[in-house]
């Protein structure tokens, strides 16, 4: 059913426009809209007639789903609202904002939960359990599974890491039901009242999985790392164009799940005519964004190829460099021929846990630069890129 709704969709829109893009979402947003609400009603009607707490905790943590559905619909629909005057990098990242409030929600209702649920193992009741508590429970474990299956499908057809973070959600919850229903069935085959304990177990998870998906919202607002997939495609891109020398300080910026801007220093032979290294850096830029869906913008950095004294100060560094650490990497190197000594300019690279402080580094590379080629002043910005 959901492979003909997203063909559907296709055919008035392509899937990865922004059109049929929200199209999905909201689909998305609706099916779990329904979904979780009945899941909700059942659950709770079936709590309040048992007295079991994890039944209701399980039947608020699909209330949580069910937020979580509007805000869905919500997310998507404003986050496909184009770029405008106060906000020209578009829309996309409410999506961020709509899932840090489902995720203070779900965080709050687990502290209430862990209050009721210890209330209970400090005065156990007697469960009024039937045939239909069962029947509920087993039904909304399938309703989970399909809803998973249902998320998973959409979010992979539209690259969407909020449908699939809830896919994964749909199939803890699977677990977690699990857990009331064998709660139930041991009271209803043995008379242990462990269902204080069960519900117990249920707030913590529903607390720590809000905690989570804070931590995960905030670090999408704050701007986190882009996957390491994502780093390996551009890298791969740039590596791969035998028309330029190198490339470094590759920066990527998110502004939504389909938002990507980018930079980067694109090493070029300094003799090229510049209107010719404006055509490369501008093919560059061309195929990120058709391949990669990736805005990039490029920098130029000339290299003195035909210069033997600049060549031959280049390798010399290098070789320090590599003896100091095999991780260290130099770019933009210049000469400063103006002053006496000479200067030694350019960026050096440094790794996530470097072995030396900055200053140390300095002092190491002008200890050997100077036994080797003589006396040069060294002029280093330290670059520490913790993206590469």
């Amino acid at each position: 059913m959901i492979q003909y709704l997203l063909q559907k969709i296709q055919k008035n829109s392509p899937i990865n426009s922004t059109a049929g893009r929200t199209k999905a979402g909201v689909l998305a947003g609706i099916l779990g809209l329904l979904s979780n609400s009945i899941l909700f009603g059942s659950k709770l009607t079936i709590g309040f007639l048992s007295g079991s707490v994890s039944i209701m905790a399980d039947a608020i943590n699909s209330l949580s789903d069910t937020a979580s559905s509007v805000l869905t619909l919500v997310g998507f629909h404003i986050s496909a609202k184009p770029a405008d005057r106060e906000h020209p990098y578009g829309h996309e990242r409410f999506e961020y904002i709509s899932g840090l409030f489902v995720s203070i929600i779900v965080t709050y209702v687990g502290f209430q939960f862990l209050d009721s649920s210890f209330q209970k193992i400090l005065h156990p009741q007697n469960l009024s359990l039937s045939p239909i508590i069962f029947i509920v429970l087993i039904l909304s474990i399938a309703i989970k599974i399909w809803q998973g299956a249902m998320y998973r499908t959409i979010g992979k057809s539209i690259q969407s890491n909020t449908l699939n973070a809830t896919a994964q959600d749909s199939l803890n919850d699977v677990y977690t039901t699990m857990a009331v229903l064998i709660s139930a069935g041991v009271e209803w085959g043995t008379g242990w009242r462990i269902d204080g304990y069960v519900g117990f177990i249920i707030a913590v998870y529903i607390l720590y999985s809000g905690i989570q998906m804070i931590k995960g919202f905030v670090d999408d607002l704050l701007g986190s790392r882009p996957t390491a997939e994502e780093i390996e495609k551009m890298k791969q891109r740039l590596s791969s164009n035998t028309s330029i020398l190198g490339y470094h300080d590759l920066l990527i910026h998110s502004y939504g799940p389909s938002k990507r801007f980018a930079s980067v220093h694109i090493e070029v032979d300094e003799s090229w005519d510049l209107n010719y290294a404006h055509t490369i850096i501008d093919t560059i830029e061309k195929e990120f964004k058709e391949t990669l869906g990736v805005d990039l913008v490029c920098h130029l950095d000339p290299v003195a190829l035909h210069d033997r004294n600049y060549t031959r100060l280049s390798l010399i560094l290098k070789e320090i460099l590599a003896k100091i650490d095999g991780n260290l990497r130099m770019h933009d190197f210049r000469i400063e021929h103006a002053t006496e000594p000479k200067i030694l300019q350019f960026d050096l690279a440094v790794p996530a846990k470097p072995r030396y402080s900055d200053e140390e580094l300095k002092q190491l590379i002008q200890s050997n630069l100077q036994q080797q080629v003589g006396k040069y002043t060294l002029d280093i910005t330290f670059d520490h890129n913790y993206l590469l």
